[in-house]
């Protein structure tokens, strides 16, 4: 059984809702889904409060976990973090440039312009 489906159950067996499981390990109703739907696991604290709260082992909590599945849903999301911090240090660079260009344009428009004024001025 993965985890997602133990956990369940064992809420299930005790008649909670999601709600009502969240509130006891103070998380979201919508982290409680995310946990038994497999889009995210719960940190090691909140394995143990469940292991606590349900009467388990961390052990026989988690057995039978598919752990190449946790391995590649955390390297997914560790490539995401790297690939959102790439483009915000793209974004930071491209700003930069696009200040410098801008004061490069500025200075190849007006230095001429205000040597002009200065020759007709004389």
């Amino acid at each position: 059984m993965n985890f997602n489906e133990k956990l369940i159950t064992l809420r299930k067996q005790k008649r909670l809702s999601q709600e009502e499981l969240g509130a006891e390990l103070n998380v979201s109703r919508q982290t409680i889904s995310k946990w038994e739907s497999c889009q995210s696991y719960p940190d090691f604290q909140r394995l143990v409060l469940l292991s606590d709260y349900f009467g388990l082992t961390l052990d026989e909590l988690v057995k039978d976990i598919d752990v190449q599945e946790v391995r590649e849903k955390n390297i997914n999301s560790e490539k995401l973090n790297s690939i959102y911090n790439d483009v915000g240090t793209a974004k930071k660079v491209i700003k930069w440039y696009l200040i410098i260009a801008l004061l490069i344009s500025i200075a190849v428009v007006f230095i001429p312009l205000f040597i002009f004024v200065l020759k007709a001025i004389s």
